[in-house]
């Protein structure tokens, strides 16, 4: 029997080796996205060229976010993205960064009447986020007590507008492209993070050495500001 396993191995990859890893995501334009059955985005692009520079097998998934962070913390061979890297996170998962290095701001509906120079002022108001979504704990972390947790950003994003909620925290790179389609403006910032595949801590280490190597060429080569750019971010310094 042990043969015959071996000869099976030497005919085909072994088990080991042909391992698919799982991505999860969600639905947050431009950087994660579905656009009819395909799935698109700055950052599914960035996955996408590191994937094929190592040549292994990959799936991705759009999900509401506190089950795409779920899995990634449980299940073999998953990781997340584009997922904040802080140090609450940290020892979660295995890490593969920068995806990018963003901000996050608080924005309010235009004509809400909403002003706030600082954090301490923007406590009064009621602020909306996405549940496990990173901003919820740093909302928490920061002092913030007034929370509306929604089940993703699109369902965030409607309340705002509705003036349901008095404000939400956003991407920097993405309010520059949302406030042209929709009435949003800036409040302050909330905080600052490098964005990157946050995998389960089972996740083998050659395998994650060889997708950093993969992003850092990525970058190095210009690749990613080209992505950022193609999906209207400029990611000047």
């Amino acid at each position: 029997m042990k043969k015959l396993l071996l000869l099976a191995c030497l005919a085909l990859p072994c088990a080991a080796h042909a391992q698919t890893i799982n991505f999860t995501t969600e639905d947050y334009a431009p950087f994660n996205y579905r656009e009819g059955k395909e799935i698109k985005g700055a950052t599914v692009e960035q996955v996408e060229k590191v994937m094929a520079a190592i040549g292994v097998d990959y799936t991705i998934e759009v999900l509401p976010w506190a089950r795409a962070f779920g899995l990634a913390r449980t299940a073999p061979m998953t990781c997340v993205f584009a997922t904040a890297h802080n140090s609450a996170r940290d020892p979660l998962f295995k890490w593969i960064e920068p995806l990018l290095i963003d901000r996050n701001i608080l924005i309010t509906r235009k004509g809400s009447g909403v002003t706030a120079g600082n954090l301490d002022e923007a406590k009064k108001y009621t602020i909306g986020t996405q549940r496990e979504d990173y901003t919820e704990a740093t909302l928490k972390e920061k002092g913030f007590t007034k929370l509306d947790v929604a089940s993703d950003f699109n369902a965030t994003l409607r309340k705002l507008l509705s003036g349901r909620i008095d404000m939400m925290p956003i991407s920097e790179l993405y309010f520059d492209k949302l406030k042209a389609d929709q009435p949003v403006e800036m409040v302050t910032v909330l905080s600052a993070q490098p964005m990157g595949i946050a995998c389960e801590k089972g996740f083998p280490d050659d395998l994650r050495a060889k997708m950093q190597s993969a992003l850092d060429k990525l970058i190095a080569d210009g690749e990613q500001k080209k992505i950022f750019l193609k999906y209207g971010m400029n990611l000047s310094d």
